[in-house]
């Protein structure tokens, strides 16, 4: 028994069983947070504003907690190599500019919800690239998790389709679904070839240094793409929500999720992550006004149980 917990009379069970619920919170609200990004991006685009306009927002007003976070995590440790800023700037590249973009882009076509749940199809993405680079073959219930997921998001596809895309057309339904899936291609890029950096340099000093590249390169496209003047020429409620996304959709449950997987470890982490999309489409029926129909139902329901049974017999 630790000196703490025997001063104040707590046994080791109990202060294990409080950090495992601390843990789950943190993972919940992390998710819940990651989630209402897209909320946030929907609201921002009834303004009038652009993709690019808007990524360089968020991205300039998180650059100052991610670069804070990379000193912070690299204290007292090796100056990074060659080989290793070469590293950091292609994943972050990847993994934060481009998935961003490509994933803002897409949300001006489709919904919150059917972009959050093209976005969880991730797990399933890095197996297929894993399979693809270093031949780790997929077990039969993964195999059927993909099958499930997929069918789940094809559903809500076709129903986008039917339906014209929320009054855009069907074709501008697919190119959003198109763009969202390249982001989530992009991130599992990432997520694959991260590992031996997050083993070098440490979860939180690769993702402080990634997120500063990648909000470098999105205020760099906002400079050679539009005229500086234009900046800030937005609604102010698209200020505010940029704030609101820089902070309470990025840089917080990065943190969050971060302190969660210490507490529970990363494949809990991943089960408990399963409400960002049950929350995402009730932020979206509650404050978007979006439908909520028999079909996005069923299809989240199939995407969800999918990606349970994958992660939990891929582990």
């Amino acid at each position: 028994m630790n000196k703490t917990a025997a001063t104040a009379g707590i046994s080791p069970a109990q202060t294990h069983k409080k950090g495992y619920a601390s843990g789950l919170v943190l993972a919940s609200l992390g998710a819940i947070a990651f989630s209402g990004k897209a909320i946030i991006v929907k609201l921002a685009y009834r303004h009038g504003v652009d993709a690019i306009t808007l990524i360089m927002l968020r991205m300039l007003f998180a650059l100052p907690l991610f670069a804070l976070m990379a000193w912070w995590a690299g204290r007292g440790k090796p100056a990074l190599s060659g080989r290793d800023w070469i590293g950091v700037i292609g994943l972050g590249f990847s993994g934060y500019y481009l998935a961003s973009f490509l994933d803002f882009a897409g949300l001006a076509y489709i919904s919150a919800s059917f972009e959050r749940l093209i976005l969880y199809l991730n797990p399933t993405l890095v197996l297929f690239f894993g399979w693809l680079l270093y031949r780790r073959h997929p077990t039969r219930p993964q195999v059927l998790g993909m099958v499930v997921s997929y069918a789940g998001v094809l559903l809500v596809f076709g129903h986008e389709l039917w339906t014209g895309g929320g009054g855009k057309g069907g074709g501008a339904a697919a190119w959003g679904a198109f763009l969202v899936f390249l982001s989530a291609v992009s991130y599992a890029g990432y997520l694959i070839y991260s590992g031996e950096f997050v083993k070098r340099l440490g979860s939180l000093r690769l993702v402080g240094l990634a997120t500063t590249v990648a909000c470098l390169l999105c205020i760099l496209q906002f400079v050679l793409t539009r005229p500086m003047g234009v900046a800030f020429e937005v609604a102010p409620e698209v200020i505010w929500l940029s704030v609101l996304n820089a902070t309470l959709c990025t840089a917080v449950p990065v943190l969050m999720v971060m302190m969660a997987i210490e507490r529970i470890g990363p494949a809990v982490a991943a089960q408990t992550g399963m409400i960002g999309p049950l929350s995402t489409i009730l932020m979206g029926v509650v404050i978007l006004g979006e439908p909520f129909t028999a079909w996005i139902a069923a299809g989240t329901v199939l995407v969800i149980a999918g990606i349970f049974v994958f992660t939990r017999k891929g582990r």
